[in-house]
């Protein structure tokens, strides 16, 4: 590839990743707006899911033009905040069962719809990006799960709409805390069999996964 090439790709990585931090600032504060007027952890989850993405692409940002060991370093610190976040939002879920809460359906699926489509474009952008290095793998990631969050909204906000029970609110938002910690799991694998294959350590089997 020509130093030309190179110059293009990074620059198309850092336009689209402006894109997707900017969309993410914009869904996480409507997520906390909705999820405080719905008391509805479902959406605080996925609030401070799409706060940690938004932190997420701002490193990928300051990433672009760092070394590889640098990369894994943001890309570890992604994996530990998505983490920590899945266990504040397993705690919130707990302390909601016990105290109780009364979400509103109808925010919740309307909220999740808006964010619906606009961690698809987020995703559909970041998958049209090429020679990914483990950072920007590690954003697909997020807007990856971050589309299946909002579907499991979607179907809660339909069940607690017709039962005006709360525990579909509270099964989707640990299923949230889920998801995250999955994603969590796979951003530190990645960054870890990264530095393997740095070193030329990596068997080729391993590498294949």
């Amino acid at each position: 590839m020509s130093e030309t090439d190179l110059d293009l790709s990074s620059s198309n990585k850092r336009r689209t990743l402006w894109i997707v931090l900017a969309l993410n600032v914009a869904i996480a504060l409507g997520f906390f707006a909705t999820g405080y007027f719905a008391d509805s952890n479902a959406l605080l989850a996925n609030g401070l899911d799409n706060s940690s993405d938004a932190i997420v692409y701002a490193l990928s940002l300051l990433a672009l033009t760092r070394s590889r060991q640098w990369k894994r370093g943001a890309a570890r610190f992604s994996g530990i905040m998505l983490l920590i976040f899945a266990g504040g939002v397993i705690l919130d879920a707990v302390r909601r069962f016990i105290e109780g809460s009364e979400p509103a359906g109808i925010l919740m699926m309307a909220m999740a719809a808006v964010a619906a489509v606009v961690n698809l474009l987020s995703l559909y952008l970041l998958k049209k990006l090429k020679q990914k290095d483990v950072n920007l793998r590690a954003a697909t990631t997020f807007s990856l799960n971050d589309f299946i969050s909002n579907g499991g909204i979607i179907i809660a906000g339909i069940v607690v709409l017709f039962t005006g029970s709360n525990w579909p609110d509270l099964l989707v938002g640990v299923a949230v805390a889920g998801i995250a910690i999955y994603g969590g799991i796979d951003i530190l694998r990645d960054a870890h069999m990264d530095r393997h294959e740095e070193n030329g350590t990596i068997h080729g089997e391993d590498k294949g996964k």
